[in-house]
């Protein structure tokens, strides 16, 4: 009798054992879909993407991200465009985090800083999000370009895309507590 050998993929067998297993507490729908989770609220998510990034393509508009010197560490730099992955590879991460944000800004669940949900079923949130997506792409592609005047352009395109959103669900005469409506 001769012995055969059968070679199952890892991934099948990992497949058919977590299907066949036992069910443990990390089974939950919330575990399997962990990345539509969401984790912040919108003003932390403004403040932790979309500002720093916004500042690196608004920095290209008056120094040119080439002439920037690398810090002593740039593996430490907190300003993207001395880091490891600076100059004009800062600026065009810049945009494509703008862009990438756009899909953040409509994960169901996340509430602006007042505790309000972030109005993603509303037609002018969608329009305004799309806005941004175009905008990030449109400094992705200056960036690209290395050329100071697209630079320009795009800036422009970044601050009429967060301006209209911003005059209509930022800047309310009640502050804080009429975001988001």
């Amino acid at each position: 009798m001769r012995l055969r050998i059968i070679l199952i993929p890892l991934t099948v067998l990992l497949i058919f054992t977590s299907s066949c297993g036992p069910s443990t507490s990390t089974d939950t729908p919330a575990a399997k879909t962990s990345s539509q989770s969401v984790n912040a609220n919108l003003a932390q998510l403004m403040r932790g993407v979309l500002f720093p990034s916004s500042n690196v393509i608004f920095a290209a508009q008056g120094t040119d991200p080439a002439q920037v010197k690398p810090a002593s560490d740039p593996s430490l730099a907190t300003d993207p465009l001395m880091s490891t992955y600076g100059g004009w590879t800062a600026v065009e991460n810049a945009g494509l985090a703008l862009a990438e944000s756009a899909n953040l800004l409509m994960v169901p669940g996340r509430m602006c800083q007042n505790g309000k949900p972030v109005p993603i079923q509303n037609a002018d949130w969608a329009e305004m999000v799309q806005g941004l997506r175009d905008a990030g792409m449109t400094a992705y592609k200056a960036a690209e370009s290395k050329n100071p005047d697209n630079i320009l352009m795009a800036a422009d395109v970044m601050t009429t895309a967060c301006s209209k959103c911003h005059d209509k669900y930022r800047e309310k005469p009640g502050g804080i507590p009429d975001r988001c409506m």
